[in-house]
């Protein structure tokens, strides 16, 4: 297969390209990132691809891979993050007992909290499922609401919570 041949095989598959970005990362812009690494990736090992007739299979085999090694580097960065995190976790630990701050602490949680729970439920749902690590294309499909409500909501209790916590920063 020649190289403009190939060029024009990629170009012709882009929408399913991103399609298939878009199913792995569940993100436009990470999809988009996604696309543009199969891509080039593709471009650069031209002379790798010998299946002429299979040319989206090859391209979708290359995203799966660069998406799982992205994945890889990702889990390992994040082991090495929360390795220091948890040693100077520990040492804060240490420091405040040290200082007697652990009341303080106790306190501004309790402040958080109490904040917290003033909020209607309809606001406050959102927001602890977005705590918790949903995202919003989730939630809005869980709680059955649009997804510019799910976003506002969110907006309000995230604006509410600084102008009540503002003491603590």
């Amino acid at each position: 297969m020649e190289k403009v041949e190939f060029t024009q095989g990629i170009l012709a598959m882009e929408k399913d390209l991103h399609r298939f970005a878009y199913k792995l990362t569940a993100n436009h812009d990470s999809a988009n990132d996604l696309v543009q690494d199969c891509v080039l990736h593709a471009l650069d090992n031209h002379e790798k691809f010998t299946y002429a007739k299979n040319l989206k299979g090859w391209m979708y085999t290359l995203m799966r891979n660069i998406f799982i090694n992205n994945y890889r580097r990702t889990v390992r960065e994040m082991n090495i993050i929360d390795d220091n995190y948890s040693l100077s976790s520990n040492q804060q630990l240490q420091i405040e007992d040290e200082e007697g701050d652990r009341f303080e602490f106790a306190y501004d949680m309790k402040q958080l909290y109490k904040v917290i729970h003033t909020i209607p439920d309809d606001i406050k749902v959102p927001f602890q499922m977005f705590v918790a690590g949903f995202k919003y294309r989730e939630i809005a499909e869980k709680l059955g609401l649009p997804m510019g409500t799910v976003k506002s909501r969110l907006f309000f209790i995230r604006k509410r919570l600084k102008e009540e916590l503002k003491d603590f920063s």
